[in-house]
């Protein structure tokens, strides 16, 4: 179970009850509920030793730097729903170092007058009709990162309403991770499914890169989970199959998340999965493994923990851990320090609570199999041997994906401008003035082309408007 550092939440539920079970604390469920201990060795073969490392000419490596996320995310999760009564503060960005001021209705002259500048490809600056801060009324701040705020913002003229992701390019550099941060934009451009959160704008200054995405205030599909302890298997089932749709359409664009985790889960108004940040996720081909540290620890693969280079399927391993917690309220592999984690996470044999079905179980094992070659998703089939597993056996992939299939929970949303799922901890920050940003010292513009304007598409590809 995630421990948020501002997560605070009252109320019953009541509209969701009938999806949960009603039983006590995972803690105490697991312990009247585990089975016999599945010894993997007994399925899959020996589980590979913390030292083990695979030939050095059987693969090709990358190098990056390590990114070890937190699992406090920036959207960490609802209060309880209430109509939006109260008239919402404008915010404006400054340029000395993006200060937030509530009421103040000027923005930084510097700031208006750059954004309206883009990088192309030689290098040079020019005037363009593209999208700018100018172009956005800063709402309310809606989460913050390791490296960006976000914040709901309205495109000016407009009824639209986004989330805008700033980050601060002297910070990035600070940390080496401009890479990662060209990489997130460009992922997000060549990314189009309906349960993956949707770039529309991204544009930069000289001190920041902003990605302006769909505004999705559903809410943490975890929210309920965090609250009431686990969800039916039915429900469990949606949401994983609605997870697996784009998790497989990632890969199929040679693309792994690598930080799949419940608090990069949404819900959309009309109670439909959105995947969120890509902040770590890697463009990949099928000869070359990664080699770095990234991700959050609880929801690592053994082959990511042990550093001997991953591949798409550190992100069905993830996948595994996610409905494993869905089903039972905690990730199978927790508690203690890191290092003890980590041990669980290559050694530690999966167990698995008995009122669990043995469709349920069957899939787990395949999913949270040790070995990455033998795990399910990374054989022949790819992710099709997970859409054909008897768990599944029930779900219509072609309606599904065409969201077709109507969630049997739809969470309480007040308008495309309601806010009432987002934690107050954000939704509420006072006033906050960040120190001045430093120009980035470097000679040349690492974010050449970083401007974007998502096409529109055809009346008949619209995919619907789920971003209310």
């Amino acid at each position: 179970m995630v421990a948020s550092q501002c997560l605070h939440v009252t109320g019953t539920g009541k509209a969701f009850k009938n999806q949960l079970l009603p039983m006590g604390p995972p803690d105490a469920l697991l312990v009247d509920h585990i089975e016999n201990e599945l010894d993997f060795s007994d399925v899959f073969g020996v589980a590979p030793e913390m030292s083990s490392a695979p030939d050095a000419n059987e693969f090709v490596y990358d190098d990056e730097p390590e990114v070890i996320c937190s699992r406090s995310h920036s959207l960490v999760g609802p209060t309880p729903f209430a109509s939006q009564s109260v008239k919402l503060g404008k915010l404006t960005l400054h340029e000395t170092g993006f200060d937030l001021v509530e009421g103040v209705t000027t923005m930084g002259l510097e700031e208006l007058k750059e954004s309206s500048f883009v990088a192309v490809d030689d290098g040079n600056s020019m005037k363009n009709n593209c999208v700018g801060l100018e172009d956005f009324e800063i709402l309310k701040v809606v989460g913050q990162g390791a490296f960006a705020k976000v914040y709901q913002v309205r495109k000016c003229g407009t009824a639209e309403i986004f989330a805008m992701k700033v980050m601060r390019k002297d910070r990035i550099f600070e940390k080496d991770h401009a890479e990662y941060m060209k990489a997130e934009r460009d992922i997000l451009t060549k990314v189009d499914h309906p349960f993956i959160v949707q770039l529309k704008y991204s544009f930069q200054t000289k001190h920041r890169l902003f990605l302006v995405l769909d505004f999705v205030n559903g809410g943490h599909l975890f929210f309920q989970l965090y609250r009431q302890g686990l969800f039916r298997e039915d429900l469990a089932r949606f949401y994983t199959a609605e997870i697996v749709s784009a998790v497989s359409h990632l890969h199929a664009n040679g693309i792994m998340h690598r930080d799949l985790k419940p608090e990069n889960i949404l819900l959309d108004a009309e109670g439909h999965v959105m995947l969120t940040d890509f902040g770590v996720a890697k463009e990949f081909d099928e000869s070359t493994r990664s080699n770095s540290m990234c991700g959050t620890l609880e929801y690592m693969s053994p082959e990511i923990v042990q550093g001997r280079g991953h591949d798409k399927a550190a992100d069905w391993w993830s996948v595994g851990i996610l409905m494993y917690e869905m089903l039972t309220g905690k990730p199978p592999f927790r508690g203690g320090n890191r290092q003890k984690i980590q041990q669980k996470i290559v050694k530690d044999k999966l167990k698995l609570p008995t009122f669990l079905s043995s469709e349920a179980h069957s899939l787990l094992k395949g999913l949270l199999q040790k070995e990455s070659s033998r795990r399910l998703g990374n054989g022949a089939d790819g992710s099709d041997e997970i859409k054909s597993h008897k768990w599944f056996k029930m779900i219509n992939w072609e309606k599904l994906e065409s969201r077709e299939v109507k969630p049997s929970f739809v969470p309480a949303v007040g308008g495309k401008q309601c806010i009432a799922n987002f934690e107050e901890c954000w939704t509420k920050l006072p006033a906050v003035v960040d120190s001045p940003a430093a120009s980035p010292k470097c000679k040349e513009n690492h974010f050449k082309g970083f401007t974007y304007v998502r096409p529109a598409p055809a009346p008949f590809l619209h995919r619907g408007d789920h971003s209310s």
